[in-house]
């Protein structure tokens, strides 16, 4: 990785539909929201602008449908400074699409209809190669197919990129290990954590031992996002929590995306993990005071270093 900044994220782009209510509405049940917003979102585009307006140079390989939502978001795309070269419009398929009823609390619950996002092929990381021959990074979600994931891995590998695997959202039947062997960092937040290791992450005795059952999988590193609780690691074969920022939670839409995106930017500018966990949680945190997905997202001259 030395020498080498660019920062590739694989994974989704979606049109987020978000409203505000007063609770979450039970099954059966029909509320009444406040307001209505139209945003952008998608786990991959969020971590690609993430770590665009936090100043890492950025490259994103995805598809969307050749349709209003997609056009927008390729325009929004490249005007945030991304190499869009490798998004792709797909004919007969719609963008991906998100529906989002936020809580007054900030908790949010999304219904996601992937489109085009499960479209993404391995040839589409092949055709896309040449971009991760300077790459340090390779960023990626599990909104697009296992399949292109190992695909972009194995290149990202092949020229001595990082894999970083955000492992959300989490499927019901696991992970591959010919994925996560190719993975050397994770940042799965406390119900992911649980799903992976089989321990229920509930304190930080259960932290320490469901990073250590996730490393038998192959994993360097990894990191357990857990909200207002910080951020766990093991370093040394000693629990670290690197604790957050206390601030107004208005929406945790893409809080953890911003994490993530934050992340990636101070570990390709070489810094200590526990240095880069610090600066991604400056960052989600301040993200988290903000409604919307990209809306929320923060520029780097907002986090003070």
């Amino acid at each position: 990785m030395e020498g080498k900044k660019k920062i590739i994220v694989v994974g989704s782009c979606n049109t987020d539909m978000v409203i505000r209510v007063d609770h979450l509405p039970l099954p059966g049940e029909t509320i009444i929201g406040h307001d209505f917003i139209t945003n952008q979102g998608g786990k991959g585009a969020n971590q690609a602008v993430a770590v665009c307006r936090l100043g890492g140079d950025t490259a994103f390989i995805a598809r969307l449908g050749n349709d209003g939502f997609g056009a927008k978001s390729l325009q929004l795309l490249t005007e945030e400074g991304i190499d869009t070269s490798h998004v792709c419009l797909t004919d007969g398929v719609s963008t991906g699409v998100a529906l989002i009823p936020v809580e007054d609390s900030g908790e949010n619950s999304i219904i996601v209809a992937s489109g085009a996002n499960a479209m993404l092929s391995p040839d589409d990381i092949d055709k896309a190669e040449p971009l991760f021959e300077d790459a340090a990074i390779l960023l990626m979600q599990l909104e697009t197919p296992i399949p292109t994931l190992i695909r972009a891995a194995q290149i990202a590998k092949e020229h001595g990129a990082t894999v970083v695997l955000n492992p959300a959202p989490y499927p019901k039947d696991g992970l591959p290990d010919q994925l996560l062997q190719l993975v050397d960092i994770i940042t799965p937040n406390e119900t992911e954590a649980t799903g992976m290791s089989g321990v229920k992450v509930d304190s930080e005795e259960a932290a320490i031992r469901a990073i250590r059952e996730i490393k038998k999988r192959g994993i360097e590193k990894v990191i357990i996002t857990a909200g207002a609780a910080g951020a766990y690691t093991e370093l040394k074969g000693c629990l670290v929590n690197i604790p957050t920022h206390k601030t107004k939670v208005v929406d945790t839409t893409a809080a953890g995306d911003t994490f993530c995106g934050a992340l990636c930017v101070a570990l390709s500018r070489g810094a200590e993990l526990t240095s880069a966990i610090s600066f991604a949680n400056k960052a989600a945190s301040l993200s988290v005071t903000r409604l919307g997905a990209w809306m929320s997202i923060p520029y780097e001259k907002e986090i003070i270093h």
